[in-house]
C-alpha cells in the first residue's frame, strides 16, 4: 500500500496497492513501521521536478510519491550487507514498503544503490542502522524520525552561514519561524550566539514567542519595524510577497538571502512582481552542505557534531512538541491535506503508518 498525489495538483490523493516487488542481487525487503509527516514533506512535493524529489521513488503517469523519513525492518534480504530483523533509518515513501539494493556501505549505514537512483544526492540513499548509529535512542525514536531530518537541514544552514562569517550580518532574519526547520536554525544560532529574528504569521506569534529560542519575533505584517543593519536573510516560507517586503525594507543592509523551502507554497509569486533590492536569493542545497564537510572533516567527524548538537536540540524540543499517532491510509492523508492546507497545530507532530489501527493523540 502507498500514498500517491498528482504532481500538478498536490491536493489530489490516492492511495494504491503496490505490486510486490522480487528481490534482485543485493536486494532487501524493507517493513516500514513509521514515518514523520509535516510541512517539509509538502516542500519536497513543491519542488519535485525542481528538485528531483519525484525520481526517488517512480510513479506512473502524473502520479508522485512525496519521500518522508522514517524507520523500517528488514524483512527479507538477498544482501550480504543486511541481516533479517536489522532496524534502519532513512528516506522512504508514505508506504508500508520498500525494496532497496543495499550496496556496501559501513558499520553505521548501507546505501542503496538501485540504479534509478545512481544519479542523486547520496545523502537521501544512506540507510542508517540503528544499532550502531550515534544519533540514535530507542526512546527517541518519535523526535529522530519528525525532527532530526529538518534539524539536520536547520545545522547545516547554520554551519554554511557560520562558515561565511554570517556574511558579514549582525543579525539572521528567519521566515515561517513555527516551522520546525526554522526553529532548528534559531536552536543552532543560539549555540552560537548569533541574534536571531523570527518571523511569522499573527496565528503563530504566541507560540513562537513562548519558544523563547528566537531573540525577537515579529509579525508578517511588522517586517517595517525589523532593525535595519546587516543580516542575512533565511527564508523557509517561500512567500514572495514577505521575501520582497524583507528585500525593500532591508535594502543594503541585507548581506544575503538564502531560499530554503516553500511552507506558503500556494503563495509564490509577489504583488505586482517587483524586482527584488539586495542579493539574488541562492537556493539551500543540504546535500551540497553535506559533500563539502564530508571532504573537509570526514563523515566521522561530521556525524559527531551533528549528535551533539542533536541530542541537546532534542532534549530541549521535548519541552514543548506533542506527538500524534496517525494510522491507517485515510488518516495519514487526512494529515497530509491538512499540512498541505497550512491547518496544523505546529506543537504536534504527526508520526504516522499506513498499517490500519485507530488513531491516538
Amino acid at each position: 500500500m502507498i500514498v500517491e498525489v498528482e504532481r500538478a495538483e498536490l491536493g489530489e490523493v490516492r492511495v494504491v496497492e503496490d505490486p510486490g516487488v522480487e528481490l534482485g542481487e543485493d536486494g532487501a525487503r524493507l517493513r516500514i513501521d513509521h514515518f514523520g509527516l509535516s510541512s517539509n514533506n509538502v516542500t519536497y512535493g513543491v519542488y519535485g521536478d525542481a528538485m528531483a524529489y519525484w525520481a526517488f521513488f517512480p510513479a506512473e503517469g502524473g502520479w508522485g510519491r512525496i519521500p518522508v523519513w522514517g524507520f523500517a525492518e528488514v524483512v527479507e534480504t538477498g544482501s550480504p550487507h543486511l541481516t533479517v530483523g536489522e532496524r534502519l533509518f532513512g528516506y522512504f515513501p508514505m508506504g508500508t514498503e520498500l525494496v532497496i539494493t543495499a550496496g556496501a556501505g559501513s558499520d553505521q549505514a548501507v546505501v542503496d544503490t538501485a540504479p534509478h537512483r545512481a544519479a542523486m544526492a547520496k545523502a537521501y540513499s544512506r540507510y542508517a542502522r540503528c544499532g550502531s548509529d550515534p544519533l540514535y535512542r530507542a526512546d527517541r525514536e518519535r523526535e529522530q524520525l519528525l525532527l532530526y531530518p529538518l534539524f539536520m537541514t536547520s545545522f547545516l544552514i547554520d554551519d554554511l552561514l557560520g562558515d561565511a562569517g554570517d556574511f558579514g550580518a549582525e543579525q539572521v532574519v528567519v521566515s515561517s519561524a513555527s516551522s520546525k526547520t526554522a526553529i532548528g536554525v534559531a536552536h543552532c544560532g543560539r549555540r552560537r550566539r548569533v541574534p536571531t529574528v523570527g518571523l511569522t504569521s499573527a496565528a503563530n506569534l504566541g507560540f513562537v514567542e513562548d519558544l523563547a529560542v528566537y531573540d525577537e519575533v515579529r509579525a508578517y505584517e511588522d517586517i517595517d519595524a525589523l532593525a535595519t543593519v546587516p543580516s542575512a536573510f533565511v527564508d523557509i516560507a517561500g512567500n514572495a510577497d514577505v521575501r520582497l517586503a524583507v528585500h525593500r525594507h532591508l535594502g543594503d543592509d541585507l548581506r544575503y538571502s538564502m531560499t530554503v523551502g516553500n511552507t506558503h507554497w500556494d503563495h509564490e509569486t509577489a504583488v505586482g512582481a517587483e524586482p527584488l533590492p539586495g542579493p539574488a536569493p541562492a537556493f539551500f542545497f543540504a546535500p551540497a552542505q553535506i559533500a563539502k564537510r564530508n571532504d573537509e572533516w570526514g563523515r566521522g567527524e561530521l556525524d559527531r557534531r551533528l549528535a551533539e548538537a542533536w541530542h541537546d536540540y532534542a532534549g530541549w524540543a521535548g519541552g514543548w512538541l506533542g506527538f500524534r499517532d496517525v494510522r491507517g491510509a485515510e488518516a495519514v492523508t487526512a494529515v497530509y491535506r491538512d499540512l498541505l492546507a497550512g491547518r496544523a497545530d505546529p506543537r504536534t507532530g504527526f508520526i504516522c503508518s499506513l498499517t490500519p489501527g485507530a488513531t491516538e493523540g
